[in-house]
């Protein structure tokens, strides 16, 4: 089917919350639920999402920003919500700040920060995409090392379920631009991906979405920003 979105090709129906599902009702695997686009308009609408600045260890509550951006030129909006440092509700908060903003229909894809907020509160991405039906892509500086992640992981009592939201991220992909950076993508194919990095890639390695969200996160907690997303 097509979807309202000229630029956008969908290649299952999906339900009335925005789920791809097979002829047997079962969530097919990721790439056979990519939203395929045909054309990526110069002005996509991304929301990009950042946590603020937080103590560490803390298990209170932690800001997440969301701004929406026309690729990496024009500010739409900005979105707010608190998770729980070192919790289990990143995904929940997450997902209901999107699907309760006025911006939602028009979003193009959804950018994260990492997959991990306030310490080590693991989101999973495909969960966020089967939830609010727009594709996410994941944005890291480096070449995360799991081995590292999942020792950490370990002080946890329910680090298993942590883990596996990392394992379900699925492969690392690496963008080469000026300056390179990584992604892990649900609900869009990487080349895809890939291009709208670079879109919205207009002051540095890292897309303007997101930037601007750890800008605006670190200002409002701190009273002013400082330092690279």
């Amino acid at each position: 089917m097509k979807s309202k979105d000229p630029d956008i090709e969908i290649n299952k129906d999906p339900d009335k919350k925005g789920i791809y599902k097979d002829q047997n009702n079962n969530h097919p695997d990721n790439h056979d639920q990519n939203r395929k686009f045909r054309i990526i308009k110069q002005e996509i609408r991304i929301l990009g999402i950042d946590d603020a600045p937080f103590t560490p260890h803390t298990q209170g509550p932690v800001m997440v920003v969301g701004t929406v951006f026309r690729a990496g030129v024009w500010l739409d909006g900005v979105l707010r919500t608190y998770i729980q440092g070192d919790g289990t509700d990143s995904t929940e908060k997450i997902t209901d700040m999107v699907n309760g903003s006025r911006h939602k229909d028009q979003l193009g894809v959804i950018m994260l920060d990492g997959i991990t907020f306030g310490g080590f509160n693991v989101a999973n991405i495909h969960q966020i995409f089967h939830e609010t039906g727009i594709p996410v892509i994941v944005i890291m500086r480096k070449q995360p090392n799991f081995d590292r992640i999942k020792k950490a992981l370990k002080k946890f009592g329910d680090w298993e379920k942590r883990w596996n939201n990392v394992i379900d991220a699925g492969n690392v992909h690496k963008v080469e631009n000026n300056e390179p950076v990584y992604i892990q993508t649900c609900g869009i194919g990487v080349d895809d991906a890939e291009e709208i990095v670079r879109l919205s890639a207009t002051r540095s390695a890292i897309p303007e979405p997101i930037r601007a969200a750890h800008i605006i996160a670190a200002g409002v907690t701190t009273g002013e920003s400082k330092g690279s997303a």
